[in-house]
């Protein structure tokens, strides 16, 4: 085997996008790996567009997006924002940008960080199909076919 366990990619992604803890289990008892109780756990965890692949070196701000009204959107960390399926994750209902009213680009890519603004802490990116072009007048919408797999 290379990599993670099905198993293992599964209870990642909930952990890190239904806030679930992580408890493996190992020979019938259970192991606490991770969870959530922390002094201020992340409540949001937030999308945004960006014109080229941020990369795996990259911040939530790497090729994001800069049209007039453009921000960042927060999603749930929870079963209402986020639907896992397997080493899938994908919005569990449409994820709605800002209408364009100023510039224009194409929206190649979409990404997951834990920052509202700024730099931020990139966790996924994947590409967006079909790109979207956007100009004055359009609203981008991700939807809840927008897929990121972990590997």
């Amino acid at each position: 085997m290379a990599g993670k366990s099905d198993a293992f990619e599964t209870d990642l992604l909930e952990l890190i996008f239904n806030a679930a803890n992580l408890d493996a289990t190992a020979t019938g008892a259970s192991v606490g790996l991770a969870d959530n109780a922390g002094s201020s756990p992340a409540t949001d965890l937030y999308v945004s567009l960006h014109t080229a692949d941020p990369t795996d070196s990259g911040n939530q701000e790497s090729s994001e997006c800069a049209y007039t009204s453009y921000t960042r959107i927060a999603v749930a960390r929870s079963s209402s924002g986020w639907t896992v399926n397997g080493n899938s994750v994908s919005p569990a209902a449409n994820v709605t940008f800002p209408e364009c009213t100023g510039g224009s680009e194409t929206v190649t890519h979409w990404a997951i960080g834990l920052a509202s603004t700024g730099t931020g802490y990139l966790l996924y990116a994947g590409t967006v199909s079909p790109s979207i072009a956007v100009s004055t007048g359009v609203t981008p919408i991700l939807t809840t076919a927008s897929t990121i797999t972990e590997d």
